[in-house]
């Protein structure tokens, strides 16, 4: 189990579990937030970085990046 940088809730993390044979559940979600360096220690739980996306502004129809 991993704990949440954020709010400490404990996760699985697909990455940081050598038992796993499935990727982390995080690489379904679109990409966000850099990935940490130290995976076991720099994860955000489903909730947070679902939340975290949500806020995200949505970039712009005609393709072009968002400022």
């Amino acid at each position: 189990m991993s704990l949440c940088t954020l709010c400490g809730a404990p996760f699985s993390c697909g990455q940081a579990d050598p038992s796993s044979s499935e990727p982390c559940w995080c690489t379904a979600l679109p990409p966000a937030v850099p990935v940490p360096g130290d995976i076991a220690t720099g994860c955000w739980c489903p909730a947070c970085l679902q939340a975290h996306i949500a806020g995200l502004p949505l970039p712009p129809a005609d393709g072009t990046p968002a400022k």
